[in-house]
């Protein structure tokens, strides 16, 4: 009876100090957080599905903290409608529930993420990823023939120099022992990004200072939950894989106006038999509803999205390493009258303390 009371405290301790443990790194995340609030800001609607989360996600668990600065790069220059593109003209001629279509001539996205990741115990991790975005965008606004804007079109061009939403994820992986893993995400995205930035418009009839559109603003507002699950294994000696799927919902809608839910799935492989780089390939499938409220386009907005990713790892020291991606769209299907890439490029850097 002794030994099973030894056993049982043995046990409940363990439990409590993982628990401890956990409870202490979204603690860091936070105090993180509250160190950088009055700078940071938020990522918008038009984002990069690439998962890079495999290096934190290791078959082989170094704990500590990593560094990971990302830059991805989205020219959106081609209008597309459904599962295929369309002309600015012919755009221009749709009329979407007695209002004329909008026809945006491009968006230029430059994303800068610094993730930071930190992990005591194979058990349990956080990851914090604060963004800046540098954006250009203009649009003909909604009196154009697709060719020059018309008069009271409400067009307008823009530059976004802006930090964006911040999101924190905690994840828990202590599930299955040995060479796989099967892990649960669960964070939030936090409105630290301005939604309400203006723009000068280009507009005869309305001159002055217009509010950019709110999918285009660097926050969204709202706080939303993410939640998630994840699986890694080895399929030989040098083969690794993994997948993973993520959910993003807002909480609530902020000045009339609600990012549409997403639902995000990624599977990947790579070949680790080489000494000086590590090749990847991922697939990366997107579902996301249109947005709502009455500050929202609740018809251009949302769409299924599938890209094919090929990339690769180079590790330049036992610490530091960098990594590269070019995301290919394999299939899109996007609701109304929309800009898209013709491809998406990650580049970036990791360091581990």
């Amino acid at each position: 009876m002794q030994g099973r009371n030894v056993a049982y405290r043995v046990v409940k301790w363990r439990f409590v100090r993982q628990l401890f443990d956990g409870a202490a790194m979204l603690g860091l995340a936070a105090i993180i957080i509250l160190m950088n609030s009055s700078d940071v800001t938020a990522c918008a609607s038009c984002g990069c599905t690439l998962s890079q989360d495999w290096e934190n996600l290791q078959f082989a668990y170094t704990p500590g903290i990593r560094l990971d600065l990302r830059w991805d790069f989205l020219n959106q220059n081609q209008l597309r409608s459904g599962t295929g593109t369309i002309s600015p003209v012919d755009a221009s001629k749709i009329v979407n529930n007695g209002s004329p279509q909008e026809v945006e001539k491009y968006t230029i996205n430059n994303y800068f993420t610094l993730g930071l990741d930190y992990s005591k115990s194979p058990d349990w991790g956080v990851n914090i990823q604060i963004p800046f975005i540098d954006r250009n965008h203009s649009t003909l606004g909604t009196a154009s023939d697709g060719i020059t804007p018309g008069p009271g079109g409400g067009q307008y061009g823009s530059h976004t120099d802006s930090f964006g939403d911040i999101k924190v994820i905690g994840r828990y992986q202590g599930f299955i022992p040995g060479c796989s893993t099967l892990g649960v995400l669960l964070g939030v995205k936090l409105p630290t990004g301005s939604h309400t930035l203006t723009a000068t418009s280009t507009d005869p009839t309305a001159p002055g200072q217009v509010p950019i559109d709110r999918g285009l603003q660097p926050g969204t507002g709202t706080t939303d939950m993410i939640v998630g699950a994840y699986y890694t294994n080895i399929l030989s000696a040098n083969v690794g894989y993994f997948a993973q799927a993520l959910f993003q919902a807002a909480l609530y809608s902020k000045d009339q106006y609600r990012p549409g839910d997403g639902v995000n799935l990624n599977a990947g492989l790579r070949y680790l038999g080489f000494s000086g780089f590590s090749p990847q390939l991922q697939l990366n499938f997107r579902v996301v509803e249109r947005d709502s409220g009455a500050n929202a386009d609740t018809v251009s907005t949302g769409g299924t999205l599938l890209y094919l990713s090929p990339g690769m790892d180079v590790p330049v020291s036992n610490r530091f390493s960098l990594y590269g991606f070019v995301q290919v769209p394999v299939y899109q299907h996007l609701n109304g009258v929309q800009l898209a890439p013709h491809y998406t490029t990650s580049v970036g850097v990791r360091y581990v303390f």
